[in-house]
């Protein structure tokens, strides 16, 4: 056939159908010409003088095609940042959409953490991953964080922490002190936490262990937390409230918690408070998982089972008392039990604003709890009772309604600038339920007494802050190197909330212990007076 071979013809008539098929009408597929996003894998990277660092990223979509061979013609990945001190050296393709860049530093003298972002850019298109900061580390030199007097958090994510809903899989190991029990490496996963406290740049993270293990002599459980205390110049605002609390022995507990040094991806975050997360467990909140139920008063109102009773005061809420369903979880709750839980509500708060309530409520609620717990917050002068944020209720199968446990006494604690009443007089008097509890004679005089059975503990928290100001201070100075509680003027109309933020760290501790033994006598005579 004109010369043609039966393997050329065969050739020419696939060209043919192939021209056909692209004839055909459908569109060719469309080539990115630049990648959706580039993802580092890591919030920092340590290197050492001289040394290489290694930064995994990924590629989204990832199959894009690109050229990422560092030093070639036309290669498309760079660093972007403060770079100067490091440089990219090379990049490894290790699977789809998957990659190493490999970083170099140029030897020069002295330390520094520099900002960096992987860059993608080819035709006047770029795109920058989020940025990751790179830390010079000398292996000669002890970093000061270790040499505080506090443990050390290690935490180590597989990406960046930037959320309160996504759990990130890494790993925790704890250098422990001559008195406290350090943590071997374990797996964990880590996530943010908090409502404004997560705004802010020093961030509060949840950390869920592999396994229920015991930290600091604490019982053993999965669950734990690490406040950040940002806004806190004395850094003891919740550590003071949680020692006051653990005097308080009508509560059924209180957070344990521990100040630690926090080192997250190889970067020193500063001084944290690893405390108890208010959890349902045998040795937190004992209460059975099944027939038990937890609530938390919250105006930030976000919770996915919520509800407004009418009865008792409320700053926010025009005197309706925002409730929330914490345990049982939200996925595992049947809605007749939520109806139930709102109906057991309502028989408490019928029977404290019925008549003849003196003779009423004590049936529904432990009066003891109550008491101890408003005895929390007005001598830490937390007017969030008042609001009310983070005040928690439990109880278990059939009993009474428990005040407890408490928890979040950063904002405004043993402070005149968000309680100036606190100065003369009580600020909780009025707070949700407690204004009705307050118009009985048998409350105002179990407050009494319980007042004078405890105030010779409670005077002991004066030396306890003494002692707390020696051990943190060396770890405060590097803290407030880094961070500025001042910033939370942000948050608060350009004023700062607690008021003692540019402050010393000597004198903002020296404020708080002189408020709290205020507070001790301005409650006694007001007690004594009603």
């Amino acid at each position: 056939m004109y010369g043609y071979s039966k393997s050329k013809l065969i050739i020419l008539i696939a060209g043919v159908l192939l021209l056909a098929a692209c004839g055909n009408g459908e569109p060719e597929p469309v080539v990115p010409v630049s990648p959706d996003s580039i993802t580092v894998l890591a919030d920092s990277v340590s290197i050492e003088k001289g040394g290489s660092a290694k930064v995994p990223f990924t590629v989204s979509p990832p199959d894009f095609q690109f050229n990422y061979h560092v030093g070639a013609a036309g290669c498309c990945i760079s660093l972007g940042g403060s770079v100067g001190r490091f440089y990219l050296e090379d990049v490894v393709r290790t699977g789809t959409g998957q990659y190493e860049a490999f970083l170099k530093d140029n030897g020069a003298e002295g330390s520094y953490a520099l900002p960096a972002v992987v860059v993608y850019s080819k035709d006047g298109v770029s795109v920058n991953s989020l940025p990751f900061t790179v830390v010079r580390t000398d292996p000669e030199v002890i970093p000061e964080y270790t040499m505080t007097g506090l443990p050390v958090v290690y935490l180590r994510t597989a990406g960046h922490v930037n959320s309160k809903d996504t759990w990130v899989s890494g790993t925790i190991s704890i250098d422990g002190t001559e008195e406290l029990a350090g943590l071997d490496q374990m797996s964990c996963q880590v996530k943010g936490r908090g409502n404004t406290t997560w705004s802010w740049p020093k961030k509060p993270y949840t950390i869920k262990l592999e396994k229920k293990t015991s930290v600091f002599g604490m019982p053993a459980h999965k669950r734990w937390v690490l406040l950040a205390n940002f806004m806190d110049r004395t850094l003891m605002r919740n550590l003071v409230s949680m020692k006051v609390g653990s005097m308080l022995d009508n509560l059924a507990w209180t957070p344990r918690c521990q100040c630690v040094e926090l080192v997250m991806n190889g970067t020193h975050r500063g001084t944290y408070l690893l405390i108890e997360q208010v959890r349902v467990d045998k040795n937190r909140v004992n209460i059975d998982e099944k027939k038990g139920f937890m609530l938390e008063c919250d105006f930030h109102y976000d919770n996915e089972i919520q509800w407004l009773d009418p009865h008792g005061r409320c700053n926010n809420w025009s005197d309706a008392i925002p409730f929330s369903i914490k345990h049982p979880d939200t996925d595992t709750i049947s809605a007749p039990y939520v109806q139930k839980i709102k109906d057991y509500i309502s028989e408490v708060a019928e029977a404290l604003y019925s008549d003849g309530f003196e003779e009423n409520y004590p049936a529904y609620i432990d009066v003891d709890s109550f008491v101890d717990y408003w005895i929390a917050f007005e001598v830490m002068g937390n007017h969030e009772l008042q609001n009310p944020g983070s005040v928690y209720m439990h109880r278990d199968k059939d009993g009474l309604l428990t005040a407890g446990p408490l928890w979040d006494f950063d904002w405004g604690v043993l402070s005149y600038n968000t309680s100036p009443g606190a100065r003369t007089g009580l600020i909780d008097r009025h707070a949700i339920w407690y204004d009705r509890l307050f118009d009985d004679p048998a409350f105002r005089a179990k407050v009494k007494a319980r007042w004078e059975q405890v105030l010779p503990s409670l005077r002991t928290i004066v030396p306890y802050i003494n002692e707390q100001k020696k051990l943190l201070e060396k770890s405060a100075k590097l803290n407030f190197a880094m961070w500025n509680p001042a910033e939370d003027a942000n948050m608060n109309g350009w004023q700062i909330i607690n008021g003692d933020e540019n402050m010393s760290y000597s004198a903002a501790v020296d404020r708080l212990r002189t408020i709290y033994s205020e507070r001790l006598n301005v409650i006694s005579s007001a007690l004594s007076s009603m």
